[in-house]
C-alpha cells in the first residue's frame, strides 16, 4: 500500500504533492500549491518552500529558523475551509486552512487565509492572514 499524502487528500504522495515538491509538475491550481506547501513543512523540505513562496516576500533570512520549527514540530492534518478563485486561469487564488500539529506534546494550529499569485506563469504563496 502506498503512503497517503499528508495533505489530507486521500491520495497517494506519489501522486499527488510529491511530483510538485519534486520540481516534475506544476501546481495547476492554488489550492495544489497550498496543499503541496503544507506537505512540504510536514517533511521540512525548505528548499521547495523557499521555491514556492513570491520572490517579492520570500523570508530568506529566516529559512533556517523555518527549516529547525517544521522539524521540530508533529504535523496532524490540513483542512481546507475555503477557495476563492485560483483555478487554472485565475491569476490569483485564496485559499483559507487550518493546519494542525503538535509542539512540545500541545495541541497547536494555524488558521490562515493565504494568498496566492502567478509569477512567471507558475503559482506562489505571497502572504497569509492568520485568524
Amino acid at each position: 500500500m502506498q503512503n497517503l499524502c499528508p495533505c489530507n487528500s486521500n491520495l497517494a504522495y506519489a501522486d499527488c504533492c510529491e511530483p510538485i515538491i519534486s520540481g516534475r509538475k506544476e501546481a495547476i491550481t492554488a489550492q495544489q500549491l497550498m496543499r503541496s506547501r503544507y506537505t512540504a513543512f510536514t517533511k521540512a523540505n525548505v528548499d521547495y518552500l523557499m521555491r514556492s513562496h513570491s520572490a517579492k516576500t520570500r523570508p530568506v533570512k529566516e529559512r533556517k529558523s523555518i527549516e529547525k520549527w517544521a522539524s521540530s514540530v508533529t504535523w496532524m492534518g490540513l483542512t481546507i475551509l475555503d477557495i476563492k478563485a485560483g483555478e487554472a486561469c485565475d491569476e490569483i487564488g485564496y485559499v483559507e486552512f487550518k493546519a494542525l500539529y503538535l509542539e512540545n506534546g500541545h495541541p497547536q494550529q494555524i488558521h490562515e487565509k493565504s494568498l496566492f499569485q502567478r509569477e512567471n506563469e507558475k503559482w506562489v504563496y505571497v502572504s497569509g492572514v492568520h485568524s
